[in-house]
Parts: structure tokens; C-alpha cells; sequence
């Protein structure tokens, strides 16, 4: 055998890995891109706010239904999961405070963003991958008027306001799960459940779950519209960009959060 034949697997092996890199350099470029393209225009007359008021309907008002379904169920489960591990140490009147700080520092913000993932991010891009398939994005260009500002810009920004409001929304209805679970399910006296909210949930905690709601809700707008406007191939490189919009958002999601805790815990509580 000769020596050509017995390095040929290497040299293929080689050839896949450099190709895999490359192609993640030019796609962290492209995205790089398209941030700073976004945050170019966003300050570029004119204005859309008009445009900027849809999306934010859209993100916002159209997700209540949704977010205020997932919020009170988890709130019930939680409070349940927590109860169990409380009465054994006979700690139960510990749950109010707990639950309230898990769902206010983690699950509202994480879980309002993931619902926006999955339903917004694959909207915006499914709608902005059409307009490219059909040429409309093409059609703005010639126009002289720039995609990016005119179907990114509020997108991205509206979805940064509405999650936070979101965030909001799923801490109040999920709280109302846990005490109608606390309280009329499982017989935690409500004098008790209340007993030690004010030493534990300060305001602080509210505004961990803000900020992380609004980093949330630029990496939605950014992740969707990106992969709107990267779409090729007609009708089957839209359902793959709609995909990777939506599978790319949670991810990162996750990932960012674990770092948002680690910067925001030490700034809010003097850590």
C-alpha cells in the first residue's frame, strides 16, 4: 500500500475540520456584521417608529396569552417540588420566599425569553427569509431604503422592551400559581407564606430578571433577524433558517445566562 493511499483519511479528516472552521469564522463575521450593521441604523434617520409599535404588539401583546399559560403552571409545580423538600427539614414556610426568588432571578426571564425563541425569532425569520426568497429585500435595496433598518432595527428593539415587560408578567401570574397552590392546596397558612418575603425578595432581585429579560430579548431580535436575512435557496432555506433561528436562540439563551448570573450576582448583592 502506498503511502498516499494510508495518508488519504488524514488528509480527508483534515480537509472537513479546516473546512468546519472556516465555515464558523465566516459565519461569527457575517453575525458580527449584522450587529454592528443594526446598531449602525438604529441611530440613522428616519425613524420607523411606527414599525417599532407593530413589532412590539406583536412580540408583546400577542405573547401574553401564552406566557401568562406557561407561568402559572410552573408556579404551581414549583411551588409543589418546593414544599416536598421544605416539610422535611420543617422548613415550610420557607416556600413563598423560595419559590419567589426561583422564578424572579431565573425561571420568568429564562422562560419568557425561550416562549419569544420559539414563537417570535421564528417568525421574524420566516417572514424576513420570504421577502429574500421573493426578492422584496432585493426590491428595498434598489428603492434606497436599507433592510436592515427598515425590517431589522425594529424587530431587534422591540423585542429588547417587550421581554422585559413579558418578564414581568410571568413573575405576577406565576406567584398567583404558587399561592393558590401554597395557600388552597396544600394548606400553608397565608400569614406563614408571606412571613418572610420582605427579608428575602429585595428589589435587587427584580432587577436581575430585568436586565437578564432585556439581554435575552436583544440576543432573540439579533439570532432571528440574522438568520432572516442569511436565508438562500427558496422555500426550504427559509424552514432551515426558521430552525436555526429558533434552536440557535434557546441555546444561547442558556449559555448567556449562566454568565449573567456571574456578572450581575456580585454587582447587585455585593458578592
Amino acid at each position: 500500500m502506498s503511502m498516499q493511499a494510508v495518508l488519504s483519511p488524514f488528509y480527508k479528516l483534515f480537509e472537513y475540520f479546516y473546512e468546519s472552521i472556516i465555515e464558523k469564522v465566516e459565519g461569527a463575521g457575517d453575525f458580527a456584521l449584522h450587529v454592528s450593521a443594526i446598531l449602525y441604523w438604529t441611530f440613522k434617520k428616519p425613524y420607523r417608529f411606527q414599525l417599532f409599535v407593530d413589532q412590539l404588539y406583536f412580540i408583546g401583546n400577542k405573547s401574553l396569552f401564552i406566557v401568562a399559560l406557561t407561568s402559572i403552571f410552573s408556579g404551581m409545580v414549583i411551588t409543589y417540588q418546593t414544599y416536598i423538600g421544605m416539610k422535611v427539614m420543617g422548613a415550610y414556610t420557607l416556600v413563598g420566599p423560595i419559590v419567589v426568588l426561583t422564578i424572579a432571578k431565573e425561571l420568568a426571564p429564562v422562560f419568557s425569553a425561550i416562549i419569544v425563541a420559539g414563537r417570535c425569532g421564528a417568525a421574524m425569520a420566516a417572514q424576513i427569509g420570504t421577502m429574500k426568497v421573493t426578492e422584496q429585500i432585493d426590491a428595498l435595496e434598489v428603492m434606497g431604503i436599507s433592510s436592515r433598518q427598515y425590517l431589522g432595527v425594529p424587530r431587534v428593539w422591540a423585542t429588547m422592551i417587550a421581554l422585559p415587560l413579558l418578564n414581568l408578567v410571568f413573575l405576577f401570574v406565576a406567584n398567583i400559581g404558587s399561592w393558590l397552590v401554597g395557600v388552597k392546596v396544600l394548606g400553608i397558612e397565608e400569614a406563614k407564606y408571606y412571613s418572610k418575603l420582605h427579608a428575602f425578595v429585595v428589589p435587587n432581585v427584580l432587577w436581575e430578571g430585568i436586565i437578564k429579560a432585556a439581554v435575552f430579548g436583544f440576543l432573540v431580535g439579533i439570532i432571528g433577524t440574522y438568520h432572516g436575512f442569511k436565508v438562500q435557496g427558496g422555500a426550504e432555506g427559509v424552514g432551515k433558517g426558521t430552525n436555526a433561528a429558533v434552536v440557535w436562540g434557546m441555546i444561547i439563551i442558556l449559555i448567556i445566562d449562566y454568565f449573567l448570573t456571574n456578572l450581575l450576582v456580585p454587582i447587585l448583592y455585593n458578592i
